[in-house]
């Protein structure tokens, strides 16, 4: 390090911990063939918003962005991990012990507040253009609809992908699980370097140094 950063402000390492104590590592959204950013963005803000730090996505086409208006800087909290396709991203996350919850109309769906979200979950959306991709709906997975009273059929991909959020957040919340930080030791150090000093973190990155550990109050040691 040429110079040593701007320690940071203590108000604002608190709240930086106090939301890394809250996230829930087993709790994802799966979005397939995403093609328009400001859809992503929100969903990325609503994860957020209910402590979810990891997102899935499969693009509809080139790379995946988060639009910054759209995602009220939610692209600075949540990781994006890009997936080929459906399959191999349902597949993958089966394997990490996920139930996989598709919301996809269909003879066998539930109404979403049945399913039990305390459980490692995986909830898989489609784009609003062309929905689940069929191709991948062979493994094991629920899927789950939304009770519509209106004329409409269906809620806006972000807006019902929040509700759905929100039903998870409730449970969780009932069940203790947002009580102490369920982030490993490593995950948790990793995290609170790279948002309290995001540039810093960047640059030992790049050079391939890990990073130095802080004090109490936020300060970097040594």
């Amino acid at each position: 390090m040429d110079s040593p950063p701007t320690p940071i402000r203590p108000r604002r390492f608190r709240r930086i911990q106090e939301v890394l104590n809250r996230r829930q590592p087993d709790l994802t959204v799966v979005m397939d063939r995403v093609h328009k950013p400001h859809n992503l963005s929100a969903v990325a803000r609503s994860c957020d918003a209910v402590g979810v730090g990891t997102i899935h996505a499969v693009p509809l086409a080139g790379k995946v962005d988060l639009h910054n208006a759209t995602s009220a800087g939610a692209a600075g909290w949540v990781e994006v991990r890009e997936h080929p396709d459906l399959t191999v991203a349902m597949r993958d996350l089966a394997r990490e012990g996920f139930q996989l919850v598709v919301a996809h109309l269909d003879p066998q769906a539930v109404d979403f507040r049945s399913v039990d979200y305390t459980q490692p979950t995986a909830m898989v959306v489609g784009s609003e253009l062309v929905g689940v991709d069929s191709e991948a709906l062979k493994g094991e997975y629920k899927t789950v609809v939304l009770p519509m009273m209106g004329m409409v059929q269906s809620l806006n991909v972000s807006v019902a992908t929040a509700v759905l959020l929100y039903e998870a957040q409730r449970q969780r919340e009932a069940a203790g699980m947002y009580a102490q930080c369920r982030l490993d030791p490593d995950t948790l150090r990793e995290l609170t370097f790279r948002w309290a000093y995001p540039r810093l973190a960047a640059s030992l990155r790049r050079a391939g140094s890990p990073y130095p550990p802080l004090d109490a109050q936020g300060s970097i040691e040594g």
